[in-house]
């Protein structure tokens, strides 16, 4: 037996407890006691509060490299350009920026991890790390039926390297709303295992929701810029959340990521649609990009099931859920 105090025990399903201690057997926690009640001789005390593990709901390990490569505050759409800039750099580089980042989540308390990837950078760091890793293979063809094929085709050996060996888990998602097309979704959600859980970045600017609903907005330009044609996309007259939804599985958990501008017609859409969904807020990654965060209150009201997220170091000054 191994008994750990600490100034104050949060076992998150209780109030915190003050003058507490957590007994493990084997390493597996077996009860929460009064440290009153123990020989102190017996009792590993320190100074300071004792949680469980965080998680970390939404990561982009592979772009770790990137910290401080690009500016903060510029809107998503400039943000997004700047990491395809950024992409192709050194393979020692990016490998080492991967250990590192990896490390410090572990020093900073961090278990388990909502991670996006769109290679196979990250396989062997997760195959040995302590973390739990469950990999998003993030797919994308720019709204581009044309492309649907050979983006298919481009997944299926990152997704062959990364591990899913019940410690570590894997499966196909959407990147985002504007990103997706509907032969895509059809085949990440013909290509999931039941009950799996799909993360996708939803509403993390006004753009976003333009697009959807008027086909105006700066994405119009985004995708001019890499020439990709949008003279066949129709709006649907609502928010970008309505076209995801209508393409997804309400049966597996839904990962809804950033939503900085969903509204409370978004999220009662939502709730409507499945009781598996999920929303994950990444306060740093919001303010680095648009200054901006979600409605919490709205969330809130809404009786919201809501996770934290670190974002990638491309977007945040460190890796750290507390």
């Amino acid at each position: 037996m191994r008994k750990i105090s600490a100034s104050k025990i949060y076992p998150v399903s209780s109030d915190p407890i003050i003058g507490g201690v957590v007994i493990l057997d084997q390493g597996k926690i077996v009860k929460i006691d009064k440290a009153e009640n123990h020989d102190p001789s017996t009792i590993d005390s320190h100074e300071g509060i004792l949680i469980p593990g965080f998680i970390n709901t939404h990561c982009h390990l592979e772009l770790s490299h990137m910290k401080s490569k690009v500016d903060t505050g510029t809107g998503l759409i400039p943000f997004i350009s700047s990491v395809v800039k950024f992409r192709d750099i050194d393979q020692e580089v990016i490998d080492l920026a991967i250990i590192a980042g990896d490390k410090e989540m572990i020093d900073n308390g961090i278990v388990a991890v909502g991670d996006i990837s769109n290679k196979a950078d990250t396989a062997k760091v997760k195959s040995t790390s302590s973390i739990s890793y469950y990999t998003f293979l993030e797919m994308f063809d720019f709204l581009q039926s044309s492309m649907t094929a050979d983006t298919i085709k481009q997944y299926q050996s990152p997704y062959e390297l990364q591990s899913d060996d019940g410690f570590n888990k894997k499966n196909y998602v959407p990147h985002a709303p504007y990103t997706v097309s509907p032969q895509l979704f059809e085949y990440i959600k013909e290509n999931s295992p039941s009950n799996c859980t799909i993360s996708i970045h939803n509403q993390e600017t006004r753009d976003e929701n333009l697009l959807f609903e008027k086909k105006e907005g700066k994405f119009l330009d985004f995708f001019d810029a890499f020439q990709m044609p949008m003279n066949d996309f129709k709006p649907i007259g609502k928010s970008s959340i309505h076209y995801a939804m209508k393409h997804m599985d309400p049966k597996n958990r839904t990962l809804f990521v950033h939503n900085t501008m969903t509204n409370i017609d978004d999220i009662k859409t939502a709730h409507e649609w499945s009781d598996k969904v999920y929303w994950a807020t990444c306060p740093n990654a919001n303010l680095y990009i648009e200054n901006r965060l979600p409605d919490y209150q709205i969330f809130v009201d809404q009786g919201a099931k809501m996770t934290i997220g670190t974002d990638s170091l491309t977007s945040n000054w460190q890796l750290s859920i507390l």
